[in-house]
């Protein structure tokens, strides 16, 4: 059997965040043109609750395994 070492990777984050970013935006702008600014606010406020919800899950998953190593 060949004993390669997998090559190493190029970092995409950048690109990925700008993707984000153009998609975010598009979707904003649909929102905003059929249901208003109202909305696009309500769906920002939203998504950064829930974004600030999966941080704080990921974090006490982090501690519980940390004690679970111990």
């Amino acid at each position: 059997m060949d004993q390669r070492h997998p090559k190493r990777v190029e970092d995409y984050t950048t690109a990925n965040l700008i993707l984000i970013f153009v998609n975010l935006l598009w979707i904003f702008g649909v929102i905003w043109a059929t249901l208003g600014l109202a909305a696009v606010i309500l769906t920002g406020w939203g998504l950064n609750h829930l974004i600030t919800r999966l941080e704080q899950y990921r974090a006490s998953r982090e501690i519980q395994w940390s004690r679970s190593d111990a």
